[in-house]
C-alpha cells in the first residue's frame, strides 16, 4: 500500500468513525432516557417490563397502532424540521408552537371560505397559505433579532402566547362555529380535507407531504446557495460576513422558513385529522420540536426518525395507561429525559475540547492547537 492509498484509507476510517459517533450519541440519549424512565416506573410501584412492552405494543403492536403512530408523528415532523432549519443559522426558534397555530388558523378560515373549490386546487392553496402565515409569524422575531438585536428566544416565546390567546379569542368570536355551541371553528369543507390513505385508519396524505418536505429541506440546506449561506451564518457569522454573506437577511430568511414549516404542520394536522380549530389544538408540538431537532442533530432527514420516536411515545402512552395502569404523563417525562440526555451528551462532547484541550491538527503537519485556545474551540463545528 503506497502513501496515497494509506491516506485515503485513514480518511475513510475517520469518516466512518465520525458517522458512527454522530449516530451513537442520539441512540445513547434515547437508551438512557428509557432506562431512567423504567427506573422511575419501578420506583413508582409499577412493573417496568410490563410497562415497556405495553408502550411498544401501543405504538407498533398492530397495523392500526402503527398507522396511528405515523399520524401522531406528522406534527412533530413539520415542527421539528422548522426548528432544525432555524438551528442551522444559530437562531433558536422556540416559537414553533405559535407558528403551528397561525398556520392552522389560516387553513381553518380559508378551508371554509373557499369551500367551493375542487380539492386539487383548494388543498395546495391552503398549504401555501399556511406556509406564508407561519413564515410571516416566524420572520418577525427573525427581523427583530437581525435589526435591533432582540433575543429570538424571548420574542418567540412571547409570540407563542400571543398566538394561543388570539386563537382562543377568534374561536369564541369571528370564526366560532355557526351554532355557537362550542368554542371552535366550523368544520372545513370536504374538498379541503386530505384524503385517507388506508381505509379504516386515520393515516392521511400528510405523511407523504411531510416526507417530501423533509427531503426538500435536506436538499435546500445542503445543496443550494441559500442553504450554504444559512449554514455559514450559523457556523461562523464573522467569517460569513467577511465572505460577503448578508448575515441579517439570512437570519430573517431562516426564521421565515422555520416558521413556514411549523405553519405547514398546523395545516396538515387540521386538514388531515381535526378538520376544525379549537382551544388547546396543539398539546405542545412546537415545544417538543426542540427535542426532535436536537435529537436529529439538525439533520432534516434524521428528523423523520426522531419524529417517529416522539409519535410512538405519544401513541404508546395511551396503551401504557390502559394495559399497565401507568399514568400517560410518563410519556412527557420520557420526552423530557430525551432532551436532558441529548443536552448532556452535547456538553460531554464539548468538555474534552474546552476543559482538557484535545489536540487539534493545525494547517501544517505536526502543529497542535494549544489547550483551550481559540483554534480548538473552532474545531467543534459540525457543518
Amino acid at each position: 500500500m503506497n502513501g496515497r492509498q494509506s491516506i485515503n484509507t485513514n480518511l475513510r476510517l475517520k469518516i466512518v468513525l465520525g458517522a458512527a459517533r454522530q449516530l451513537a450519541i442520539p441512540l445513547l440519549a434515547v437508551l438512557s432516557a428509557f432506562i431512567v424512565g423504567m427506573v422511575m416506573v419501578a420506583l413508582a410501584g409499577f412493573d417496568p417490563i410490563k410497562s415497556f412492552i405495553a408502550l411498544l405494543d401501543g405504538a407498533f403492536g398492530s397495523g392500526i397502532n402503527f398507522t396511528e403512530t405515523l399520524v401522531k408523528s406528522g406534527p412533530f415532523l413539520f415542527t421539528g424540521l422548522g426548528v432544525a432549519i432555524a438551528f442551522r443559522s444559530k437562531s433558536f426558534n422556540i416559537g414553533a408552537e405559535g407558528q403551528f397555530y397561525m398556520g392552522a388558523l389560516a387553513v381553518s378560515w380559508l378551508g371554509v371560505a373557499l369551500g367551493g373549490l375542487p380539492a386539487v386546487v383548494l388543498i395546495p392553496i391552503l398549504m401555501v397559505a399556511a406556509f406564508v402565515s407561519g413564515g410571516i409569524y416566524g420572520a418577525i422575531p427573525g427581523y427583530l433579532k437581525a435589526r435591533v438585536g432582540a433575543s429570538e428566544i424571548v420574542t418567540t416565546v412571547m409570540m407563542n402566547s400571543i398566538a394561543v390567546q388570539f386563537v382562543n379569542w377568534i374561536i369564541r368570536g369571528p370564526l366560532q362555529e355557526p351554532r355557537h355551541f362550542y368554542p371552535e371553528t366550523a368544520e372545513i369543507a370536504a374538498s379541503a380535507k386530505l384524503p385517507v390513505l388506508i381505509h379504516g385508519t386515520r393515516l392521511h396524505l400528510g405523511l407523504f407531504i411531510g416526507l417530501a418536505i423533509a427531503v426538500l429541506a435536506y436538499y435546500f440546506i445542503t445543496k443550494t446557495v441559500l442553504g450554504y449561506q444559512i449554514r455559514a451564518v450559523g457556523s461562523g457569522p464573522l467569517a460569513a460576513e467577511y465572505a460577503g454573506i448578508d448575515i441579517k437577511r439570512n437570519i430573517i430568511l431562516a426564521m421565515a422558513i422555520s416558521g413556514g414549516l411549523a405553519g405547514l404542520g398546523g395545516a396538515v394536522e387540521l386538514t388531515g385529522v381535526t378538520w376544525k380549530l379549537y382551544s388547546n389544538f396543539s398539546p405542545g408540538y412546537g415545544y417538543s420540536a426542540i427535542a426532535v431537532a436536537l435529537l436529529a442533530r439538525r439533520n432534516p432527514l434524521a428528523v423523520i426518525l426522531t419524529s417517529l420516536l416522539f409519535g410512538a411515545l405519544a401513541t404508546g402512552a395511551n396503551n401504557l395507561q390502559r394495559a399497565a395502569e401507568v399514568p400517560a404523563m410518563l410519556s412527557s417525562v420520557m420526552q423530557a429525559l430525551v432532551i436532558f440526555f441529548v443536552l448532556g451528551y452535547a456538553v460531554y462532547e464539548q468538555w474534552p475540547r474546552k476543559g482538557r484541550g484535545r489536540p487539534v491538527p493545525g494547517p501544517k503537519a505536526g502543529t497542535l492547537a494549544a489547550a483551550g485556545s481559540g483554534e480548538s474551540k473552532g474545531a467543534g463545528a459540525d457543518d
